[in-house]
């Protein structure tokens, strides 16, 4: 009994690390596509926030809850791709405080592109791995249940205090 606790505790520590290792090396991929593109008026950062914004409006708020942009600023950032003509940036008309985020056509143009480095890394993945579609949705599971649990943990660590 001992023993699994442990085998699951080092489990456990190693996918805290892989994930974030993982969301840095996908980070550096976007950067070397930006990079290879000749882009240089948005960061790698930036990017991720436009492709999660897609084709949607949303506020600054719901773009958060999107993604994950470790170290930065969402709302500088946001700032940054308006100035840069990535997005519309406009506020509420009912909460002047709550700022809602559109892609331009030039931002659309850039998640077009990244959307193809997408289907580029699952062709590679597809010929050069033995990860299948089932493999990448069982981890995708299993990522989600993660999430699910730390989510519990949080309200219970809220609701305690």
């Amino acid at each position: 009994m001992v023993a699994q606790m442990l085998k699951m505790h080092e489990a456990y520590i190693e996918v805290i690390a892989l994930v974030e290792q993982l969301h840095r090396q996908f980070l550096d991929l976007v950067k070397l596509e930006l990079d290879g593109q000749g882009i240089y008026d948005v960061s790698n950062v930036q990017a991720l926030m436009l492709f999660n914004i897609g084709d949607a409006e949303m506020s600054i708020g719901d773009l958060i809850l999107r993604g994950c942009y470790l170290g930065s600023n969402v709302s500088y950032n946001a700032k940054k791709l308006a100035e840069n003509g990535y997005i519309t940036h406009l506020r509420s008309p009912y909460d002047r405080r709550s700022v809602h985020v559109r892609l331009t056509e030039k931002g659309l143009e850039l998640r077009a592109r990244l959307q193809a480095m997408h289907h580029r890394h699952v062709e590679l993945l597809n010929h050069t791995t033995m990860i299948t579609a089932d493999n990448l949705q069982a981890v995708a599971g299993t990522l989600r249940q993660f999430e699910r649990f730390w989510n519990n943990v949080l309200q219970q660590s809220i609701t305690a205090a």
